[in-house]
């Protein structure tokens, strides 16, 4: 008798064809494609990128000092109050001058009223906020600062579409930070101040170097390398030990990280084919 023909397997489910059901012939695999996706990175690219990452993490660093200058009294709550009102007001100015589409229903009244009831709560709620944690240890009220303080970096968006970003929780830890440190100073003046600044650092400082970047491209890579000798240089006068270790983290992050991600590429494998989830398309 001539041998009866072999059946080809099809890759369809709505017909017995004989086969078990995790069966598949060689032609399964004709749809294989490796790194399809893959997105190739020039080094001076990630390094100008990495800008947004020093600038936050120097933006925490300058909250952190002026805390430790307002609890050693270097630094007046006056003297703050009037510093954050000319940084406020030149901020404003500046993003108000930026080419960018605002949102055409909100005034300068608008902004005032935002100002005027932000400010009134706080300095309201300030002689309760010195007297919130009398009751807890300072250790232990620094040990959730640290948690607070690192929650803010890593949550924070820096442009990147990923899952752990999350904006909110970024600005809540910031602020639990400054609630934390403004509790442990010494007059209702100086938690009110210690409170405001955590909003400008944390709020309207990122706010307004995302709109300037988007404005001014070219006006990233100045305003990285002002702002971190701006920090730096303040840093030295408090301690040499935090300045040199905050040195190591920039250029570990700004030409280490970029190095070290360019170096991994070619040990990147993602595989596609026809197992993935179906994609409908217009």
């Amino acid at each position: 008798m001539a041998a009866q023909p072999r059946k080809t397997w099809k890759k369809i489910l709505y017909e017995n064809q004989g086969f078990p059901d995790h069966y598949v012939d060689e032609s399964f695999l004709d749809e294989l494609k490796k790194n399809l996706y893959t997105r190739e990175y020039e080094y001076w690219n990630i390094v100008k990128e990495s800008g947004v990452v020093t600038q936050q993490l120097c933006s925490v660093s300058i909250f952190v000092m002026v805390f430790i200058l307002m609890d050693v009294k270097l630094l007046a709550a006056e003297t703050l109050g009037y510093i954050s009102v000319c940084l406020t007001v030149l901020g404003y100015i500046v993003n108000c001058c930026l080419p960018l589409k605002s949102d055409k229903t909100r005034t300068y009244l608008d902004d005032m009223k935002t100002v005027c009831i932000f400010a009134g709560f706080s300095y309201c709620l300030s002689p309760v906020l010195v007297s919130l944690t009398e009751t807890i240890a300072t250790d232990t009220i620094y040990a959730m600062t640290t948690v607070m303080l690192i929650a803010n970096l890593c949550f924070h968006d820096y442009g990147a579409d990923a899952e752990m970003v999350s904006g909110v929780l970024s600005l809540n830890s910031g602020l639990f930070a400054s609630v934390c440190l403004a509790s442990r100073l010494h007059t209702t003046q100086h938690s009110f101040v210690a409170v405001t600044f955590a909003v400008q650092i944390f709020a309207l400082w990122p706010a307004l170097r995302r709109n300037i970047r988007q404005a001014i491209p070219s006006s990233h890579v100045t305003m990285t390398v002002t702002f971190a000798l701006m920090t730096v240089v303040s840093l030295t006068f408090i301690s040499m030990t935090a300045a040199i270790l905050l040195i190591i983290i920039i250029v570990f992050i700004t030409f280490v990280c970029p190095y070290w991600l360019i170096t991994l590429q070619p040990y990147k494998n993602n595989i596609h084919g026809p197992w993935d989830e179906a994609v409908i398309t217009d």
